[in-house]
């Protein structure tokens, strides 16, 4: 009886152990299920800039409902242009020389661009590839001095929040050595203001939902092929996507629901007095792997 007595306090300890390590295996199981069904806090991200290429559309359609197109596009022949090889080289690195020169440029000037311009890098633009033909892109080209000033009046209100606030210390602080901030003036200046749209879904003659496949990689190679046509036609621009801004500049713009602000560009000639940053682009050896 002694020796019980003398060992109930041992036993209670163990019990207590036990208890204490089931409750914390309990206790981090239930973390990590709690970690993995939270995603992590990106106030940054911006709605409008995530892919919905994989967001399924709603139980509208059927998922073997024919989407619009013709069941059997005719094929006619092709025949690309062909240059000698030393030709191709020659075009290749002027090509490159062209857009070598390409800047991202904050100082616009007020000086008029002929519109025709404008329509054609649109066209040029419009030649991009998309997923299933589907040419998810609407540009919105402004040229209103009422319209380009409440642009401006939204982005900067945003912007500021997004740089004390939401973009976080080391965003804020690699962008301090680009001297840029939440100031757009060239939202006023720029002669035109380019807003590009993803069309996340499109509309069937009988009004349901057509999927729109890879809109967020069809329009951003959209996007890639105008700014070339820009550089090509001697004007500049900034790319610029202003965080939170998307729903109410759809508002402002009177764009439908599914339709997204994917890229600003402002569009001109630069100022005379224009500064660009003193910046290098990595050589061929880091950007290429021959295999």
């Amino acid at each position: 009886m002694a020796l019980f007595s003398s060992l109930t306090p041992v036993f209670i300890a163990i019990i207590c152990v036990l208890i204490g390590v089931i409750m914390k295996k309990t206790n981090g199981e239930k973390e990590k299920r709690d970690a993995k069904s939270k995603h992590p806090s990106r106030p940054w991200v911006d709605e409008d800039l995530k892919d919905g290429t994989d967001h399924p559309l709603e139980e509208e359609e059927g998922e073997e409902e024919w989407q619009g197109l013709e069941e059997n596009v005719a094929h006619v022949p092709f025949a690309g242009e062909r240059y000698s090889e030393a030709e191709m080289i020659a075009r290749s690195r002027t090509f490159y020389e062209l857009l070598n020169k390409r800047r991202s440029v904050r100082f616009l000037s007020d000086e008029p661009v002929p519109r025709e311009v404008i329509d054609n890098v649109i066209r040029t633009a419009g030649t991009s590839p998309s997923g299933a033909h589907t040419e998810p892109w609407t540009f919105v080209v402004v040229q209103d001095p009422y319209l380009k000033h409440k642009i401006r009046e939204i982005v900067e209100e945003e912007e500021e929040i997004n740089y004390k606030k939401r973009m976080g210390d080391r965003w804020v602080n690699d962008l301090k050595r680009l001297r840029t901030n939440w100031i757009k003036e060239y939202l006023d200046t720029a002669p035109y203001l380019i807003l590009i749209f993803k069309q996340v879904y499109g509309r069937l003659p009988n009004g349901k939902k057509k999927t729109h496949y890879y809109n967020e990689i069809s329009v951003s190679i959209a996007c890639g092929i105008l700014l070339a046509a820009l550089q090509n036609a001697g004007l500049y621009t900034v790319t610029s996507t202003p965080l939170n801004c998307g729903p109410q500049l759809r508002v402002l713009l009177q764009r439908p629901a599914n339709e997204k602000l994917l890229l600003l560009l402002p569009v001109g000639y630069p100022k005379k007095d224009a500064t660009v940053p003193a910046l290098t682009r990595k050589p061929l050896e880091d950007i290429m792997v021959l295999m």
